[in-house]
Parts: C-alpha cells; structure tokens; sequence
C-alpha cells in the first residue's frame, strides 16, 4: 500500500501549512516576548511550557484517536482549537495571560503532528522510505515564513507578530479539512499486538538519544535568534540564516531514502551527532560571523533532517497500522516534550548566566553525551530496519 500520485499533494498541503505556521512560531515568539518587555526567564519558561504540552497531548489525542472511526474530523478539531487559542496572543499583556494561551495553543497544536505522522505512515505502508518527499513540503513551508518574517517584522514592527501569525493557522485549518474522510488504518494482526515492542533494548537506547538530541535544540529554538541579534545581525540576516538551514534540511529529505539505504542508518545518526556538536560549537565561539554561522547551518541537514527520516523508518517498522498513533505519541512526547522542556529550562538557565556562548556550550555537551551513549549500543537486528 502506498499512497496515490494524485493524492500525495493533500499530504504535502498539511505538511506545508503547518510548518509555514511552525516557521513564524519556532523563530519569532521569542523575540516578540522580548519585545513586549519579559526577560529571557519567561522566554524559557514559555518554551518549556510548548515543549510540555508535546508530553500531555499526543498520548491523549492517541488514545481518542485510536477509537475513532473518523480521525481526520480530530485532526481538523484540533487545528480549529489551536487557531483560537493563538488568536488569544493579540490580548494578552501579563505574564499569567501568556502562559494560560502558550497552555492551551502547545496543546492542540502539538497534538496534531503526532496524528499526521501517523496517518502518513499508515497511508505509505510498505513504502515509509518516501516519507522524505513528503515531508520535505512542510520544510518548504517553514523556509518561506522564517526566511521573509524577520525582514517582515524589523519593517512592521514585532508586534505585529501574532497577527502575521494567523493567516497561517488558518491555512492549517483548511489543509486538515482535505483529510476529514481518510480512512482510519486497518487493524493489525493479534500477533503483531503481543509484547510491548517499546521495551527493547535498542529502542529505549534511540529513545534516550533522540531526548538528548532535542534537549541540545533547546538553546536553537529559544535562544537563536535573540543570540544573532545580540552579535548585531539584522532581521534579515537572521531570516537569512534560517532560510540557508532549512534549504539545507530540504536536500537531505529528498536524497534521504537513498542515503539511509546506500549506507544505513546507525552510520548517519553517529554522523549527524558528531556533525551537531560542531554546530553547537561554532554558534558559541563565533557568533558575530554571518559567514561562519551560514556554514554551521548548513549542517541542519544532517543535525535534524536525517535525524528526524531515521526517526520515522525506526518508528514505521515498530508501530505499525493503529499502533502508528501511539508510537508516534511516545516518541513525540518522550524525545520532542520531555526532551524539550529540559533543553527549554536549561537554555533559560545557560543564556541569562552567560548569554549565547553558555547556552550554545550546553547544548554541545549535551549532544556529546547522546553521541557516546549512541556509540555504546549493541547492534541488533530488526525486521525490515537498518536502524538498531
């Protein structure tokens, strides 16, 4: 089973939208928080918060989800909510009020995501290893919004920030609609349900990895752009350097499939992991050099792009049909939440210690200890995955 040529574009429409959405977020709520007059604390706590609601949500959306004949009407009600949690950033002035609207909106629109997964994967079957060429839509998406929002905003003005914002939700809104009568995935056969496949060995150990590895973006996705404008780059130099990350990551989704067939995956994650802590590195030590921080970002290819394409081989071949649902929540809410909120926490922590050098050195460390971890697996053979 695979899905049609004619329909792929209704997958590549969600994740294009969201992404577009994600790419006004990712970069930008934290400069628009800084601007409205909170300290970098609030800044990391909202982001903690975000990546909080990722451990809540996706086990509870799963959970409906996995009951409903209908789960593309779920996925357009969550995109629904998100959108009018998000217009409540256009009134809020107090800290309370920010962390009551960043509760509600992490919440449903971190749920989403998971379920798409899952619903993409289901929809692939056999041939999970196209993924890539779906996916790499909602890179495009993210591309196009990050790279123009920072020049957007320097000529607007940052508050303009939640209503440059919601055209983009809204498009979330109409792209679930085109999936509100997807079928829900077949059942599984009962042989397939025994045991608790999470549980091996290798998986905890990939698990415990992708952790560290979210845990090291946390001072990127908080502090990133705020560290660009402290070494005096413009908004468009920012959006810039975003832009050249993502183009990047959009390579690597396309050639994924070849990549991760040609020479396997444990290869490329201990590749992308050294490959980040040189990132992390660079970004600390060299922070005012537009040149040296557009070459670290080229490494986002391999620091998330391929990452994230073995992260969905892996997960394909262990959650198959309704499983899919939840073996995305776990890994969303074990690596992307748990693992997000600790990197959000310690940015926070790091950066009002010792600015970007602090927060950037904590985040080599941390992808330095993933990658010794990752090292010291034991090589074990899984059905159809090249990934231990």
């Amino acid at each position: 089973m695979s899905i049609p040529a004619d329909k792929r574009w209704r997958f590549a429409a969600f994740y294009f939208s969201y992404y577009a959405a994600l790419g006004a977020y990712t970069p930008y709520i934290g400069r628009w928080v800084d601007s409205e007059g909170f300290s970098g604390y609030v800044v990391g706590a909202m982001l903690a918060l975000w990546y909080g609601s990722r451990v809540i949500s996706p086990p509870l959306w799963a959970w409906a989800i996995t009951r409903s004949n209908r789960p593309g009407y779920v996925l357009v009600a969550g995109c629904v909510i998100a959108l009018l949690a998000f217009a409540g950033f256009t009134v809020t002035h107090t800290v309370l009020s920010l962390i009551v609207v960043m509760a509600i909106f992490g919440l449903f629109f971190n749920a989403v995501m998971p379920q798409f997964e899952a619903m993409t994967l289901t929809a692939l079957g056999r041939n999970a290893n196209d993924y890539g060429r779906i996916r790499l839509w909602g890179s495009i998406g993210f591309l196009l919004v990050a790279g123009s929002y920072g020049a957007l905003l320097d000529r607007l003005g940052d508050s303009s920030f939640p209503w440059l914002s919601l055209p983009l939700l809204a498009a979330t809104v109409w792209a679930a609609s085109l999936h509100r009568n997807d079928p829900a995935p077949e059942r599984i056969p009962d042989s397939a349900d025994a045991g608790h496949l999470w549980r091996r060995p290798g998986v905890r150990r990939f698990l415990i990895v992708a952790l560290l590895m979210q845990m090291s973006f946390g001072p990127f996705y908080v502090f990133y752009t705020l560290n660009l404008q402290a070494h005096g780059h413009s908004g468009l130099a920012v959006g810039s350097l975003w832009a050249i990350g993502v183009l990047a990551e959009i390579a690597l989704f396309w050639v994924a499939p070849q990549l991760i067939a040609r020479f396997g995956a444990p290869r490329l994650l201990s590749l992308s992991l050294a490959v980040t802590i040189t990132r992390w590195l660079l970004v600390a030590l060299f922070a005012d050099s537009f040149v040296v921080m557009a070459l670290a970002q080229t490494s986002h290819a391999l620091g998330f792009a391929m990452f994230h394409a073995c992260n969905m081989r892996l997960m394909s071949e262990y959650f198959p049909g309704r499983r899919a649902a939840s073996g995305q929540s776990l890994l969303y809410g074990f690596s992307s939440g748990i693992g997000g909120v600790l990197g959000a926490v310690f940015a926070a922590l790091a950066w009002n210690r010792g600015g970007g050098a602090s927060a950037f050195i904590f985040a080599a460390s941390i992808t330095l200890l993933a990658s010794v971890i990752y090292a010291r697996r034991r090589p074990a053979s899984l059905v159809h995955s090249t990934l231990s």
